[in-house]
């Protein structure tokens, strides 16, 4: 058994971009569920719109790479409209099985053969990232030796995605201080007493699921940077469950919940996976195959981070850093 290995891989992967994407997606989250009680299950479609939108500005229309930013902040506007307009003064569950189905309309139909030759099909896209590249001031391999290292290409991805992180929380931090972001955490609460007092709900519901939209879009971004492509498989259904577990980890309705809990779940699960597969590797495995295959070992990790999560939620359901008083979650 490798501990150093273990240790190493589990750093890596825990302060990576993909740690950063999900932190990203979880903080949108954050403010749909944690702060105002919407349930939005399709938050990879967010990040789909966002990352297309991105990448087709540069390779599709031969446009400016950075234009496409604001093109995919508009999107995601656009479809945090649509998805709310009718479902918003409605029961939360109407947004929940309103935005896991939009989310899975719009991977299914970009990844359709109708649209391969614009949108690449399964391959997806790429030939963009070059202006990002130019832009990377490291080289060779960045890190501390003999504990945890990334390439250059990597860091920098990191370097620009902790970046963003630090500023979406301190933006959350301040809106939540603010009279709208009480407003927001009263509708959690009791939404017809908001009511009683002559706000407009829906309208602050609204600007709710369209500012965690965007902070989703943001991950959907930076999704396209890490892997310099983007394709329809980067945004299955279980990229929102993922980041749902991120946040319910850290703890929701709390700033930095979806960064701690990203760093922890990258971390877990990284680590339990890199330890099934040397428990049951080599000529002599610490697990005997008559237990357990090699094959079977890769689903172990999300087997024992499952248990994990149902007894957190059992015995902390408020996560690991959240605040019991603070989240009391009433979803109607």
């Amino acid at each position: 058994m490798d501990l150093q290995q273990i240790l190493s891989l589990s750093l890596q992967q825990a302060l990576g971009p993909t740690a950063v994407i999900y932190a990203l997606a979880a903080i949108g989250l954050n403010v749909h569920f944690g702060y105002t009680g919407l349930l939005n299950f399709g938050q990879a479609g967010f990040m789909m719109v966002a990352g297309y939108a991105f990448v087709s500005v540069s390779v599709i229309w031969s446009g400016n790479l950075w234009l496409g930013i604001p093109i995919a902040f508009v999107l995601t506007i656009v479809l945090a409209l649509l998805l709310g307009v009718p479902t918003l003064r409605l029961r939360a569950d109407y947004l929940a099985i309103v935005t896991i189905a939009a989310a899975e309309i719009i991977r299914q139909t970009i990844s359709a053969a109708s649209f391969s030759e614009t949108f690449g099909g399964q391959d997806g896209v790429t030939g963009f990232i070059t202006p990002f590249r130019d832009l990377n001031p490291f080289s060779g391999t960045i890190g501390i030796e003999g504990l945890v290292q990334w390439r250059a290409y990597d860091f920098w991805v990191m370097t620009v995605g902790w970046l963003l992180v630090a500023l979406c929380c301190l933006i959350v931090w301040a809106l939540m201080r603010s009279p709208w972001g009480r407003v927001l955490k009263s509708i959690r609460e009791d939404e017809n007493a908001v009511r009683s007092l002559g706000k407009n709900v829906y309208s602050y519901k609204m600007q709710s699921l369209v500012i965690g939209g965007m902070f989703g879009g943001l991950a959907g971004i930076m999704t396209a940077l890490r892997s310099a492509s983007i394709g329809p498989s980067f945004f299955a259904t279980d990229v929102t469950f993922f980041a749902y577990t991120v946040l319910l980890i850290g703890g929701a309705a709390r700033v930095l919940g979806p960064v701690v809990g990203s760093i922890i779940f990258w971390f877990l699960i990284t680590a339990l996976g890199v330890f099934f597969a040397q428990a049951t590797s080599g000529a002599d495995p610490l697990i005997p195959a008559s237990i357990m295959t090699n094959t079977q070992a890769s689903l172990m990790r999300f087997i024992f981070l499952g248990l994990g999560l149902m007894l957190l939620m059992i015995f902390r359901p408020q996560g690991i850093f959240g605040d019991r008083r603070e989240l009391a979650l009433d979803a109607r």
